[in-house]
């Protein structure tokens, strides 16, 4: 299998106006973006094979828990949009659940209040596992070629290894005193006292795990040995899940959240993602004003999208959670008029303070940015935007003994406590409570567009909070400042998520003169590092595709 399948240079910088680099690879059969060459190649070949996007989907998926153990995962979850050559649409929501003896007040202490990490680290933190419900179910549905035959990739590269990159031998020295803490036994991933570029990391508990849902699919997880070792772990450190938990966890495929920006359709997650009605709101709030005319990264462009970015999210925190669970306004939300009158306060002379929005009348902690997003366009034109996560970097720490997967730290995305932030600085309330069997609320956002009924771009990100500006921010440097795949991408990008009342940008993003200017208006700037992790297919009427590979990490594209 090679390996060698960058399309793209990779920069760790990141320039101040977007990028005159012109992609120059375009395929005809087939592409896959993801954030790992090795999984990016599992993909292409399982395309190269007959089989269809879905079918590559589910091996990239499980290809990601072995080589990119950060953020992919078998024991988190995520989201995938669908669309196929024919233009039939589906979502499917294989977020992770609460369990059943979770509790609303179950991480505060005897005053009420928030203990620290207790929601973040360890193996209270970690909610029901969904993604291999969610790819059975996707494969059931959609898939062409043998289940077995797109497990076995992932089986091979965990038992023979692969080679790490320097970005990933840096997080595992790193983490090494905390796996210790939490698995003091050892784990794979302690296997080297220091780490380096090219050390091969080995995962032969993760080998025979895969080989028992290669072999039994769903019931070789949410049965049996692994559901057993699952619960076994949970008794080590008092986490909640149980065998009925596992055994009753369904993956759903729900209805996309549709909606318009100019001449495109838009195809995004519903809830209990917030990303598809909050991407398809910040497009209507921007809609009506010349973004073309003004241009990129210029003080009017800015302002509106800032002003947009902290009206929805503000709504975000009040009307967003699980569609089970609460009664989402998504309808309002969503309506043109009503997003029309939210901005129609704004003015372009000062910011408008935070403390003065409140969400709109329509009837968290901080969000980790750990996640990881692939997009897939077979021969066919058929369409996959997939959002996958375990939260927090690594998630919860824990590796399940004997099974060598890490579990999820997603209790997280509750909001523990209404009001009060959570790990991304996000402020969620009662609609995004802890309840039994209830999904958290999510910012996810794997999207597809068309143009004129046909396919014209796949794309999300990974990054928290800031996924559903950093897709907003993509999906206009392409349709409104004319940037193909890879320069949309590779642009610097800002984020406003209502509170704190500040506009985080990455550190060489605007100019002195915009600086300057949104200063002198009352905006408060935060230089920070880079925002999001965009993996993008752009479409051409012809049907040709075209990558955006993002710069910001190991992220590749393999076509054909």
């Amino acid at each position: 299998m090679s390996t060698s399948c960058t399309l793209f240079k990779k920069s760790g910088t990141i320039a101040v106006r977007p990028v005159s680099e012109k992609s120059s690879a375009i395929y005809q059969n087939g592409l896959v973006v993801s954030a790992n060459s090795i999984a990016s190649e599992v993909g292409l070949q399982v395309m190269k094979k007959g089989g269809n996007a879905i079918d590559a989907a589910v091996a990239v998926q499980f290809a990601l828990a072995v080589v990119y153990p950060g953020a992919g995962n078998i024991g988190g979850g995520g989201f995938m949009v669908y669309r196929s050559a024919k233009g039939e649409t589906a979502t499917l929501d294989f977020r992770e659940t609460a369990p059943l003896n979770a509790t609303k007040d179950m991480y505060l202490d005897m005053y009420g209040q928030p203990i620290a990490d207790l929601s973040l680290q360890g193996r209270l933190a970690s909610g029901v596992p969904g993604s291999v419900d969610g790819m059975v179910k996707a494969h059931e549905r959609y898939g062409r070629l043998v289940w077995k035959e797109l497990i076995q990739p992932a089986i091979d590269l965990a038992r023979n290894g692969f080679p790490v990159t320097a970005a990933q031998a840096r997080e595992l020295n790193s983490k090494a005193a905390s796996f210790l803490e939490y698995n003091p036994e050892g784990v794979s991933f302690t296997s080297k006292a220091s780490w380096k570029a090219g050390d091969v990391l080995i995962q032969e508990d993760l080998a025979k795990t895969l080989e028992l849902i290669r072999d039994k699919g769903r019931a070789g997880f949410y049965d049996g040995e692994i559901a057993s070792k699952i619960v076994a772990e949970m008794k080590r450190g008092n986490g909640v899940i149980s065998l009925e938990d596992l055994k009753n966890y369904e993956a759903k495929w729900r209805t996309p959240v549709l909606g318009t920006y100019r001449d495109y359709n838009v195809i995004s997650m519903p809830p209990p993602s917030s990303g598809g009605i909050a991407l398809i709101q910040l497009l209507k709030s921007v809609e009506e004003f010349p973004l073309e005319k003004w241009g990129f990264q210029r003080d009017s462009s800015v302002q509106v999208m800032i002003e947009a970015e902290r009206r929805v999210y503000a709504d975000r925190s009040t009307h967003l959670g699980d569609p089970d669970f609460y009664q989402v306004p998504q309808n309002e939300l969503l309506n043109p008029k009503y997003n029309a009158i939210r901005m129609s306060d704004m003015n372009f002379d000062r910011a408008t303070p935070s403390n003065s929005i409140k969400a709109g009348d329509a009837g968290n902690n901080r969000e980790s940015e750990e996640t990881t997003h692939f997009s897939i366009v077979d021969k066919e034109g058929n369409a996959v935007s997939l959002t996958t996560t375990l939260n927090g970097s690594y998630g919860s720490l824990v590796v399940v003994n004997g099974a060598g997967f890490l579990l999820n730290n997603e209790m997280d995305d509750f909001s523990v406590k209404p009001g009060t932030p959570n790990m991304y600085g996000l402020v969620g309330g009662a609609a995004n409570s802890i309840e039994p069997g209830k999904r958290m609320l999510s910012s996810m956002t794997p999207t597809i567009l068309e143009k004129n009924g046909k396919l014209f771009m796949v794309l999300g990100s990974p990054g928290g909070s800031t996924i559903i500006t950093t897709v907003f921010q993509t999906i206009l440097n392409v349709i409104d400042w004319d940037m193909n795949m890879q320069e949309a991408v590779n642009s610097p990008r800002f984020h406003h998520q209502w509170l704190p009342d500040e506009v985080a940008v990455e550190k060489e993003s605007f100019t002195l003169e915009l600086r300057n200017k949104l200063k002198n208006k009352g905006y408060s700037i935060v230089d920070r590092g880079a925002i999001g992790r965009v993996d993008a297919i752009l479409v051409s009427p012809t049907g040709e595709l075209t990558a955006g590979a993002d710069p910001r990490g190991d992220d590749t594209a393999s076509g054909y």
